[in-house]
Protein backbone atom coordinates (compact mmCIF):
# COMPACT_ATOMS: atom_id res chain seq x y z
CA UNK A 1 0.00 0.00 0.00
CA UNK A 2 1.46 3.60 -0.81
CA UNK A 3 1.08 6.06 2.18
CA UNK A 4 2.37 9.49 1.92
CA UNK A 5 5.59 10.52 3.25
CA UNK A 6 5.62 14.10 4.78
CA UNK A 7 8.09 16.83 3.54
CA UNK A 8 11.17 18.54 5.86
CA UNK A 9 12.04 21.82 4.22
CA UNK A 10 16.05 22.60 4.27
CA UNK A 11 15.50 25.43 7.18
CA UNK A 12 13.52 22.79 9.54
CA UNK A 13 15.94 20.15 8.81
CA UNK A 14 18.64 22.58 9.97
CA UNK A 15 16.62 23.07 13.14
CA UNK A 16 16.17 19.75 13.42
CA UNK A 17 20.15 19.24 13.47
CA UNK A 18 20.97 22.01 15.74
CA UNK A 19 18.05 20.62 18.08
CA UNK A 20 20.64 17.86 18.91
CA UNK A 21 18.80 15.25 19.26
CA UNK A 22 18.68 11.30 17.82
CA UNK A 23 18.64 12.34 13.46
CA UNK A 24 19.22 10.08 10.56
CA UNK A 25 19.54 11.89 6.91
CA UNK A 26 20.53 9.46 4.50
CA UNK A 27 21.46 10.50 0.89
CA UNK A 28 19.69 7.40 -1.12
CA UNK A 29 21.21 8.34 -4.63
CA UNK A 30 24.13 6.11 -5.87
CA UNK A 31 27.73 6.69 -4.14
CA UNK A 32 29.24 8.16 -6.89
CA UNK A 33 26.31 10.96 -7.04
CA UNK A 34 26.30 11.11 -3.44
CA UNK A 35 30.29 12.46 -4.02
CA UNK A 36 29.29 14.40 -6.03
CA UNK A 37 27.58 17.09 -3.48
CA UNK A 38 25.70 16.16 -0.73
CA UNK A 39 24.69 17.49 2.90
CA UNK A 40 27.51 17.26 5.18
CA UNK A 41 25.93 15.09 7.71
CA UNK A 42 24.31 12.65 5.46
CA UNK A 43 25.23 9.12 5.23
CA UNK A 44 25.73 7.53 2.09
CA UNK A 45 22.42 4.81 1.43
CA UNK A 46 21.68 3.97 -2.07
CA UNK A 47 18.45 2.83 -2.87
CA UNK A 48 20.47 -0.01 -4.71
CA UNK A 49 21.10 -1.46 -1.56
CA UNK A 50 18.97 0.14 0.97
CA UNK A 51 17.99 -3.23 1.99
CA UNK A 52 21.67 -4.41 2.84
CA UNK A 53 22.75 -0.94 4.64
CA UNK A 54 19.65 0.72 6.23
CA UNK A 55 19.44 -1.43 9.59
CA UNK A 56 23.31 -1.14 10.47
CA UNK A 57 23.03 2.39 9.78
CA UNK A 58 19.72 3.43 11.42
CA UNK A 59 19.02 0.42 13.73
CA UNK A 60 16.23 1.52 15.79
CA UNK A 61 13.02 1.80 13.92
CA UNK A 62 11.75 5.03 15.36
CA UNK A 63 14.48 7.21 14.94
CA UNK A 64 13.91 10.58 12.66
CA UNK A 65 15.18 9.83 9.73
CA UNK A 66 15.43 12.19 6.50
CA UNK A 67 16.02 10.89 3.01
CA UNK A 68 17.98 12.94 0.41
CA UNK A 69 17.99 12.70 -3.28
CA UNK A 70 17.63 15.00 -6.32
CA UNK A 71 14.49 15.73 -6.99
CA UNK A 72 12.13 13.39 -4.50
CA UNK A 73 11.64 10.19 -6.70
CA UNK A 74 14.41 7.79 -5.10
CA UNK A 75 13.21 9.27 -1.64
CA UNK A 76 9.74 7.96 -1.93
CA UNK A 77 10.92 4.88 -3.44
CA UNK A 78 13.42 4.55 -0.08
CA UNK A 79 10.62 5.72 2.22
CA UNK A 80 8.10 2.87 0.85
CA UNK A 81 10.89 0.43 1.71
CA UNK A 82 11.66 1.56 5.32
CA UNK A 83 8.38 1.87 6.04
CA UNK A 84 7.22 -1.68 5.01
CA UNK A 85 10.00 -2.76 7.06
CA UNK A 86 8.78 -1.09 10.02
CA UNK A 87 10.37 2.37 10.39
CA UNK A 88 7.95 5.38 11.95
CA UNK A 89 9.20 8.65 11.26
CA UNK A 90 10.54 9.41 7.93
CA UNK A 91 10.46 12.39 5.69
CA UNK A 92 11.74 13.36 2.68
CA UNK A 93 13.83 16.85 2.00
CA UNK A 94 11.43 19.23 0.12
CA UNK A 95 12.62 19.77 -3.38
CA UNK A 96 15.95 17.38 -2.58
CA UNK A 97 19.03 18.69 -3.19
CA UNK A 98 17.82 21.76 -4.74
CA UNK A 99 15.80 22.74 -1.84
CA UNK A 100 18.90 22.75 0.29
CA UNK A 101 21.16 24.84 -2.15
CA UNK A 102 18.00 27.42 -2.48
CA UNK A 103 18.14 27.81 1.27
CA UNK A 104 22.05 28.88 0.90
CA UNK A 105 23.41 26.13 2.62
CA UNK A 106 26.71 24.91 2.46
CA UNK A 107 27.07 21.65 0.00
CA UNK A 108 29.67 19.30 0.15
CA UNK A 109 31.93 16.43 -2.46
CA UNK A 110 33.75 13.50 -1.71
CA UNK A 111 32.99 11.02 0.93
CA UNK A 112 33.65 10.76 4.73
CA UNK A 113 33.77 14.28 4.84
CA UNK A 114 33.11 15.33 8.63
CA UNK A 115 36.42 12.52 9.12
CA UNK A 116 37.92 14.09 6.39
CA UNK A 117 37.37 17.55 7.52
CA UNK A 118 38.69 16.48 11.50
CA UNK A 119 41.56 15.40 10.47
CA UNK A 120 42.73 18.58 8.61
CA UNK A 121 41.39 20.48 11.52
CA UNK A 122 43.52 17.97 13.75
CA UNK A 123 46.91 18.79 12.03
CA UNK A 124 46.25 22.63 12.55
CA UNK A 125 45.19 22.33 15.77
CA UNK A 126 47.94 19.79 17.63
CA UNK A 127 50.47 20.80 14.53
CA UNK A 128 51.21 17.53 13.98
CA UNK A 129 54.88 16.79 12.50
CA UNK A 130 54.70 15.95 9.24
CA UNK A 131 57.23 15.20 6.32
CA UNK A 132 57.39 15.28 2.79
CA UNK A 133 57.96 12.53 0.50
CA UNK A 134 61.60 13.91 -0.50
CA UNK A 135 62.74 14.18 2.72
CA UNK A 136 61.57 10.61 3.99
CA UNK A 137 63.12 8.74 0.73
CA UNK A 138 66.44 10.95 1.59
CA UNK A 139 66.28 9.62 5.28
CA UNK A 140 65.44 6.10 3.65
CA UNK A 141 68.45 6.19 1.21
CA UNK A 142 70.78 7.54 3.93
CA UNK A 143 70.34 4.83 6.02
CA UNK A 144 68.60 6.63 8.87
CA UNK A 145 66.96 5.10 11.71
CA UNK A 146 63.55 4.90 11.05
CA UNK A 147 60.27 3.26 10.51
CA UNK A 148 57.76 3.76 8.44
CA UNK A 149 53.91 2.56 9.54
CA UNK A 150 50.94 2.33 7.28
CA UNK A 151 48.22 2.82 8.92
CA UNK A 152 45.21 1.18 6.29
CA UNK A 153 43.64 -1.97 6.25
CA UNK A 154 46.02 -5.33 5.06
CA UNK A 155 44.32 -5.16 1.71
CA UNK A 156 44.92 -1.18 1.12
CA UNK A 157 48.13 -2.09 1.92
CA UNK A 158 49.02 -5.17 -0.35
CA UNK A 159 47.93 -2.98 -3.60
CA UNK A 160 50.61 0.07 -2.88
CA UNK A 161 52.81 0.86 -0.08
CA UNK A 162 55.98 2.75 0.92
CA UNK A 163 58.91 0.53 0.11
CA UNK A 164 59.74 -0.61 3.63
CA UNK A 165 57.05 -0.40 5.51
CA UNK A 166 54.79 -2.48 8.02
CA UNK A 167 51.26 -2.18 8.58
CA UNK A 168 49.53 -1.25 11.55
CA UNK A 169 46.10 -0.35 11.01
CA UNK A 170 45.06 2.85 13.00
CA UNK A 171 43.31 1.42 15.86
CA UNK A 172 46.13 -0.96 16.16
CA UNK A 173 49.21 1.66 16.06
CA UNK A 174 49.33 2.31 20.04
CA UNK A 175 48.26 -1.69 20.60
CA UNK A 176 51.45 -2.80 18.49
CA UNK A 177 53.81 0.15 18.40
CA UNK A 178 56.38 -1.17 21.45
CA UNK A 179 56.90 -4.27 19.29
CA UNK A 180 57.22 -2.74 16.20
CA UNK A 181 59.63 0.21 17.45
CA UNK A 182 62.06 -0.80 20.58
CA UNK A 183 64.46 1.87 20.69
CA UNK A 184 63.00 5.28 21.44
CA UNK A 185 65.30 7.19 19.42
CA UNK A 186 63.63 5.77 16.13
CA UNK A 187 61.78 7.84 13.79
CA UNK A 188 58.37 6.89 13.29
CA UNK A 189 56.51 8.28 10.11
CA UNK A 190 52.82 6.99 10.11
CA UNK A 191 51.06 7.02 6.44
CA UNK A 192 47.99 5.91 4.73
CA UNK A 193 47.27 6.80 1.04
CA UNK A 194 46.28 10.82 1.02
CA UNK A 195 46.22 12.39 4.64
CA UNK A 196 43.55 11.79 7.16
CA UNK A 197 44.46 8.56 8.84
CA UNK A 198 48.13 9.73 8.26
CA UNK A 199 47.79 12.61 10.85
CA UNK A 200 45.65 10.55 12.85
CA UNK A 201 47.85 8.42 13.41
CA UNK A 202 50.69 10.46 14.12
CA UNK A 203 48.63 11.77 16.67
CA UNK A 204 47.51 8.85 17.88
CA UNK A 205 50.73 8.09 19.04
CA UNK A 206 51.77 11.12 20.65
CA UNK A 207 48.85 11.59 22.15
CA UNK A 208 49.42 8.24 24.00
CA UNK A 209 52.99 9.85 25.25
CA UNK A 210 55.22 7.60 22.73
CA UNK A 211 58.47 9.02 23.29
CA UNK A 212 60.04 8.47 19.60
CA UNK A 213 59.92 11.77 17.02
CA UNK A 214 57.06 10.60 15.33
CA UNK A 215 55.76 12.39 11.83
CA UNK A 216 52.49 11.96 9.38
CA UNK A 217 53.76 11.48 5.55
CA UNK A 218 52.52 14.70 4.05
CA UNK A 219 50.00 12.80 1.38
CA UNK A 220 50.60 9.98 1.98
CA UNK A 221 51.50 6.92 -0.84
CA UNK A 222 49.92 9.86 -3.34
CA UNK A 223 52.64 12.47 -2.60
CA UNK A 224 54.96 9.20 -2.89
CA UNK A 225 53.58 8.67 -6.31
CA UNK A 226 53.22 12.28 -7.00
CA UNK A 227 56.73 12.94 -5.91
CA UNK A 228 57.87 10.04 -8.66
CA UNK A 229 59.17 7.70 -6.45
CA UNK A 230 58.88 3.73 -6.65
CA UNK A 231 56.08 2.17 -4.43
CA UNK A 232 55.76 -1.53 -3.57
CA UNK A 233 53.16 -3.91 -4.38
CA UNK A 234 51.64 -7.03 -2.84
CA UNK A 235 53.06 -7.00 0.33
CA UNK A 236 52.09 -8.60 3.40
CA UNK A 237 54.11 -6.91 6.25
CA UNK A 238 52.03 -6.39 9.50
CA UNK A 239 53.49 -5.40 12.57
CA UNK A 240 53.82 -8.05 15.23
CA UNK A 241 50.99 -8.19 18.36
CA UNK A 242 52.02 -7.37 21.77
CA UNK A 243 54.05 -9.56 23.79
CA UNK A 244 52.96 -9.27 27.67
CA UNK A 245 55.45 -6.46 28.63
CA UNK A 246 54.49 -4.13 25.37
CA UNK A 247 50.61 -4.64 26.26
CA UNK A 248 50.80 -3.81 29.56
CA UNK A 249 52.81 -0.54 28.28
CA UNK A 250 49.92 0.23 26.02
CA UNK A 251 47.34 0.04 28.48
CA UNK A 252 49.20 2.03 30.59
CA UNK A 253 49.10 4.81 27.59
CA UNK A 254 45.54 4.34 26.44
CA UNK A 255 44.17 4.55 30.44
CA UNK A 256 46.14 8.13 30.36
CA UNK A 257 44.26 9.22 26.96
CA UNK A 258 41.21 7.85 28.55
CA UNK A 259 41.35 10.36 31.49
CA UNK A 260 42.28 13.45 29.45
CA UNK A 261 39.59 12.93 26.64
CA UNK A 262 37.08 11.89 29.26
CA UNK A 263 36.74 8.41 27.74
CA UNK A 264 34.90 5.89 30.38
CA UNK A 265 34.42 2.24 30.38
CA UNK A 266 30.94 0.70 30.88
CA UNK A 267 30.29 -2.96 31.85
CA UNK A 268 28.18 -5.97 29.88
CA UNK A 269 25.42 -5.54 32.18
CA UNK A 270 25.55 -1.50 31.55
CA UNK A 271 25.28 -2.66 27.67
CA UNK A 272 22.66 -4.91 27.58
CA UNK A 273 20.46 -1.91 29.84
CA UNK A 274 21.17 0.58 27.08
CA UNK A 275 20.28 -2.31 24.38
CA UNK A 276 16.67 -3.15 26.00
CA UNK A 277 16.60 1.03 26.25
CA UNK A 278 13.84 1.83 22.86
CA UNK A 279 14.25 5.20 23.88
CA UNK A 280 18.15 5.66 22.57
CA UNK A 281 20.11 4.14 19.75
CA UNK A 282 22.90 2.30 20.84
CA UNK A 283 25.85 1.29 18.60
CA UNK A 284 27.89 -1.59 19.31
CA UNK A 285 30.90 -1.27 17.15
CA UNK A 286 34.31 -4.48 17.86
CA UNK A 287 37.27 -2.42 16.88
CA UNK A 288 39.70 -5.12 16.72
CA UNK A 289 40.79 -7.13 13.64
CA UNK A 290 38.80 -9.04 11.16
CA UNK A 291 40.60 -12.07 12.87
CA UNK A 292 39.99 -11.67 16.32
CA UNK A 293 36.83 -10.32 15.63
CA UNK A 294 35.89 -13.91 13.35
CA UNK A 295 36.95 -16.00 16.37
CA UNK A 296 34.47 -14.54 18.77
CA UNK A 297 32.51 -11.26 19.52
CA UNK A 298 29.27 -10.10 21.54
CA UNK A 299 26.35 -10.97 20.07
CA UNK A 300 24.65 -8.03 18.16
CA UNK A 301 28.25 -6.26 17.68
CA UNK A 302 29.36 -4.95 13.75
CA UNK A 303 32.83 -5.30 13.42
CA UNK A 304 34.76 -1.92 12.74
CA UNK A 305 38.39 -1.46 12.88
CA UNK A 306 39.37 0.98 15.02
CA UNK A 307 41.32 2.80 12.19
CA UNK A 308 38.62 2.67 9.31
CA UNK A 309 36.04 4.08 12.23
CA UNK A 310 37.07 7.29 12.85
CA UNK A 311 38.43 7.82 9.07
CA UNK A 312 34.65 6.61 7.45
CA UNK A 313 31.98 7.07 10.76
CA UNK A 314 29.48 7.86 8.37
CA UNK A 315 29.17 4.49 6.63
CA UNK A 316 28.78 2.76 10.25
CA UNK A 317 26.37 4.86 12.12
CA UNK A 318 23.94 7.46 10.58
CA UNK A 319 22.17 8.21 14.23
CA UNK A 320 23.67 11.72 15.25
CA UNK A 321 24.03 11.54 18.70
CA UNK A 322 23.41 8.09 19.25
CA UNK A 323 25.42 6.25 22.36
CA UNK A 324 28.54 4.35 20.75
CA UNK A 325 30.14 1.50 22.91
CA UNK A 326 34.08 -0.14 21.14
CA UNK A 327 34.51 -3.35 22.57
CA UNK A 328 38.04 -5.03 22.61
CA UNK A 329 39.89 -7.15 24.78
CA UNK A 330 41.71 -4.66 27.19
CA UNK A 331 40.48 -0.98 25.87
CA UNK A 332 43.24 0.04 23.92
CA UNK A 333 42.05 0.01 20.66
CA UNK A 334 38.73 0.95 22.24
CA UNK A 335 40.32 3.79 24.03
CA UNK A 336 42.04 5.04 20.97
CA UNK A 337 39.42 4.97 18.55
CA UNK A 338 36.65 6.69 21.05
CA UNK A 339 39.22 9.60 21.82
CA UNK A 340 38.92 10.93 18.34
CA UNK A 341 35.30 10.02 18.40
CA UNK A 342 34.99 12.45 21.29
CA UNK A 343 36.50 15.33 19.58
CA UNK A 344 34.85 14.34 16.65
CA UNK A 345 31.59 15.87 18.50
CA UNK A 346 29.75 12.47 19.26
CA UNK A 347 28.56 13.03 22.87
CA UNK A 348 28.44 9.82 24.43
CA UNK A 349 31.00 7.28 23.37
CA UNK A 350 32.57 4.79 25.70
CA UNK A 351 34.46 1.58 25.62
CA UNK A 352 33.76 -2.23 27.43
CA UNK A 353 36.59 -4.72 27.45
CA UNK A 354 35.50 -8.19 26.63
CA UNK A 355 38.59 -10.67 27.20
CA UNK A 356 38.99 -13.82 25.06
CA UNK A 357 37.12 -16.47 25.59
CA UNK A 358 34.32 -14.88 27.86
CA UNK A 359 31.12 -16.41 28.05
CA UNK A 360 28.29 -15.71 25.32
CA UNK A 361 30.69 -14.79 22.16
CA UNK A 362 29.29 -15.49 18.99
CA UNK A 363 32.00 -16.72 16.25
CA UNK A 364 32.12 -16.01 12.41
CA UNK A 365 31.76 -12.75 10.35
CA UNK A 366 28.09 -11.69 11.30
CA UNK A 367 27.08 -11.06 8.05
CA UNK A 368 23.40 -9.62 8.32
CA UNK A 369 20.54 -11.21 6.46
CA UNK A 370 19.00 -7.80 4.34
CA UNK A 371 15.73 -6.55 4.61
CA UNK A 372 12.80 -9.00 3.18
CA UNK A 373 15.44 -11.11 2.35
CA UNK A 374 13.20 -14.45 2.93
CA UNK A 375 10.23 -12.91 0.90
CA UNK A 376 11.90 -12.72 -2.27
CA UNK A 377 10.51 -15.10 -5.09
CA UNK A 378 13.01 -14.88 -7.80
CA UNK A 379 13.71 -18.37 -9.17
CA UNK A 380 17.47 -19.73 -9.56
CA UNK A 381 19.09 -20.83 -12.08
CA UNK A 382 22.24 -23.69 -11.02
CA UNK A 383 25.77 -23.45 -13.41
CA UNK A 384 24.50 -26.13 -15.40
CA UNK A 385 21.02 -24.64 -16.12
CA UNK A 386 22.42 -21.44 -16.79
CA UNK A 387 24.82 -23.06 -19.48
CA UNK A 388 21.55 -24.91 -20.68
CA UNK A 389 20.18 -21.95 -21.53
CA UNK A 390 22.72 -19.96 -22.92
CA UNK A 391 23.30 -22.13 -25.42
CA UNK A 392 19.85 -21.71 -26.45
CA UNK A 393 20.40 -18.26 -27.04
CA UNK A 394 19.06 -15.35 -26.14
CA UNK A 395 19.93 -14.70 -22.75
CA UNK A 396 20.60 -11.64 -21.52
CA UNK A 397 22.78 -11.26 -18.27
CA UNK A 398 22.71 -8.00 -15.89
CA UNK A 399 25.39 -7.73 -13.55
CA UNK A 400 24.49 -5.94 -10.39
CA UNK A 401 28.45 -6.08 -8.77
CA UNK A 402 30.05 -2.18 -8.15
CA UNK A 403 31.58 -1.15 -11.12
CA UNK A 404 34.30 -1.34 -9.91
CA UNK A 405 33.83 -5.30 -9.39
CA UNK A 406 32.42 -5.78 -12.80
CA UNK A 407 35.56 -3.86 -14.13
CA UNK A 408 37.77 -6.38 -12.04
CA UNK A 409 35.82 -9.45 -13.67
CA UNK A 410 32.39 -10.67 -14.95
CA UNK A 411 31.27 -12.85 -16.57
CA UNK A 412 31.70 -12.81 -20.37
CA UNK A 413 28.74 -11.17 -22.37
CA UNK A 414 27.49 -9.23 -19.31
CA UNK A 415 26.24 -6.34 -19.14
CA UNK A 416 26.95 -3.87 -15.65
CA UNK A 417 23.53 -2.64 -14.42
CA UNK A 418 22.44 -0.10 -11.41
CA UNK A 419 19.59 -1.46 -9.64
CA UNK A 420 17.75 1.60 -9.38
CA UNK A 421 17.94 2.45 -12.87
CA UNK A 422 16.38 -0.49 -13.94
CA UNK A 423 13.05 1.03 -15.19
CA UNK A 424 15.01 3.60 -18.26
CA UNK A 425 16.38 -0.28 -19.73
CA UNK A 426 13.23 -2.64 -19.68
CA UNK A 427 11.76 -1.94 -23.22
CA UNK A 428 14.98 -2.98 -24.65
CA UNK A 429 15.45 -5.69 -21.87
CA UNK A 430 11.72 -7.23 -23.26
CA UNK A 431 13.67 -8.29 -26.70
CA UNK A 432 15.70 -11.24 -24.83
CA UNK A 433 14.31 -14.73 -24.22
CA UNK A 434 15.38 -14.75 -20.65
CA UNK A 435 16.98 -12.14 -18.39
CA UNK A 436 20.04 -13.54 -15.73
CA UNK A 437 20.53 -11.14 -12.93
CA UNK A 438 23.83 -11.84 -11.18
CA UNK A 439 26.29 -9.99 -8.42
CA UNK A 440 29.26 -11.25 -6.35
CA UNK A 441 27.17 -13.81 -3.88
CA UNK A 442 22.97 -13.38 -6.03
CA UNK A 443 22.13 -11.64 -2.90
CA UNK A 444 21.63 -8.16 -4.50
CA UNK A 445 20.58 -9.89 -7.97
CA UNK A 446 17.34 -11.63 -6.11
CA UNK A 447 16.12 -7.83 -5.54
CA UNK A 448 17.03 -7.06 -8.58
CA UNK A 449 15.28 -9.47 -10.23
CA UNK A 450 12.41 -9.30 -8.06
CA UNK A 451 12.33 -5.08 -9.48
CA UNK A 452 12.35 -6.46 -12.54
CA UNK A 453 9.47 -8.45 -12.60
CA UNK A 454 7.60 -5.90 -10.95
CA UNK A 455 8.28 -3.95 -13.69
CA UNK A 456 6.50 -6.35 -15.85
CA UNK A 457 9.69 -8.17 -17.43
CA UNK A 458 8.85 -12.25 -17.32
CA UNK A 459 11.41 -14.21 -17.99
CA UNK A 460 13.68 -12.97 -15.30
CA UNK A 461 15.96 -15.21 -13.08
CA UNK A 462 18.92 -15.15 -11.03
CA UNK A 463 22.02 -17.12 -11.30
CA UNK A 464 22.59 -19.19 -7.93
CA UNK A 465 25.75 -18.34 -6.19
CA UNK A 466 26.37 -15.36 -8.14
CA UNK A 467 29.45 -14.82 -9.75
CA UNK A 468 31.89 -16.16 -7.13
CA UNK A 469 30.17 -19.30 -7.69
CA UNK A 470 30.86 -18.66 -11.96
CA UNK A 471 34.62 -17.94 -11.27
CA UNK A 472 35.02 -21.21 -8.57
CA UNK A 473 33.82 -23.69 -10.92
CA UNK A 474 36.62 -22.27 -13.25
CA UNK A 475 34.75 -20.73 -15.71
CA UNK A 476 36.13 -17.96 -17.26
CA UNK A 477 35.71 -13.90 -16.37
CA UNK A 478 35.69 -11.38 -18.75
CA UNK A 479 37.47 -7.75 -17.30
CA UNK A 480 37.23 -4.29 -18.59
CA UNK A 481 34.16 -1.63 -18.86
CA UNK A 482 32.67 -3.27 -21.64
CA UNK A 483 28.43 -3.58 -21.91
CA UNK A 484 27.78 -0.62 -19.60
CA UNK A 485 24.22 0.52 -18.77
CA UNK A 486 25.32 2.80 -16.58
CA UNK A 487 28.75 5.08 -16.56
CA UNK A 488 31.11 3.87 -14.12
CA UNK A 489 31.61 5.99 -11.42
CA UNK A 490 27.86 6.83 -10.43
CA UNK A 491 27.46 4.13 -8.54
CA UNK A 492 30.60 4.19 -5.86
CA UNK A 493 32.73 6.82 -5.51
CA UNK A 494 36.22 5.99 -7.25
CA UNK A 495 39.81 6.59 -5.48
CA UNK A 496 42.04 8.51 -7.26
CA UNK A 497 44.20 5.28 -8.06
CA UNK A 498 40.18 3.36 -9.36
CA UNK A 499 40.50 5.92 -12.37
CA UNK A 500 41.43 4.42 -15.76
CA UNK A 501 43.43 7.47 -17.00
CA UNK A 502 44.81 10.97 -15.39
CA UNK A 503 45.64 9.10 -12.09
CA UNK A 504 48.21 11.77 -11.34
CA UNK A 505 45.49 14.55 -11.79
CA UNK A 506 42.83 12.78 -9.57
CA UNK A 507 45.28 12.38 -6.94
CA UNK A 508 46.40 15.99 -7.28
CA UNK A 509 42.15 17.03 -7.13
CA UNK A 510 42.09 14.75 -4.22
CA UNK A 511 44.77 16.11 -1.91
CA UNK A 512 43.31 19.66 -2.69
CA UNK A 513 39.95 18.80 -1.60
CA UNK A 514 41.30 17.58 1.54
CA UNK A 515 43.15 20.46 2.70
CA UNK A 516 39.86 22.60 1.78
CA UNK A 517 37.72 21.20 3.87
CA UNK A 518 38.90 22.95 6.61
CA UNK A 519 37.72 26.70 5.33
CA UNK A 520 34.66 25.09 4.02
CA UNK A 521 33.09 23.23 7.46
CA UNK A 522 34.51 26.61 9.74
CA UNK A 523 31.44 28.11 7.80
CA UNK A 524 29.00 25.12 8.49
CA UNK A 525 27.44 25.04 12.13
CA UNK A 526 25.92 21.42 11.52
CA UNK A 527 28.90 19.76 12.96
CA UNK A 528 31.87 21.41 15.69
CA UNK A 529 34.71 19.71 16.75
CA UNK A 530 35.48 19.66 20.31
CA UNK A 531 39.05 20.36 21.71
CA UNK A 532 40.85 19.27 24.89
CA UNK A 533 43.87 20.57 27.19
CA UNK A 534 47.13 19.40 26.78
Amino acid sequence: MTTHTPRIDAQALRAKIAAGGELAILDVREEGVHARSHLLLASSCPVSRLEFLAERLVPRRDVPVVLVDDDESLAARAAQVLAGHGWSEVAILADGMAGWRKAGFEVYSGVHVPSKAFGEYVEHRDDTPRISAADLKAKLDAGEKLVVLDSRPMNEFRVMNIPGATDCPGAELVHRVTEAVTDPDTLVVVNCAGRTRSIIGAQSLIDAGLPNPIMALKNGTMGWHLAGFELEHGQTRMASAPGAQARARAVERAAQVAKRFGVRAIDRATLEAWQRDASRTTCLFDVRTAEEFEAGHLQGAVHAPGGQLVQGTDTYVAVRNARIVLADDDGVRAIMTGHWLVQMGWPEVVTLSVPEGAAGLERGAAVATPLGFAALEAQALTLAEFAREQAAGGVEVLDFATSLQYRRGHLPGAAFAIRARLAAHVERLRGARLVVCTSPDDRLARYAAQDLAGLGLAGVRVLEGGTRAWQASGAPLETGDTRLLEPPAEDVWYKPYDHASQIEAAMQDYLQWEVALTEQIARDPDLRFRDFPA
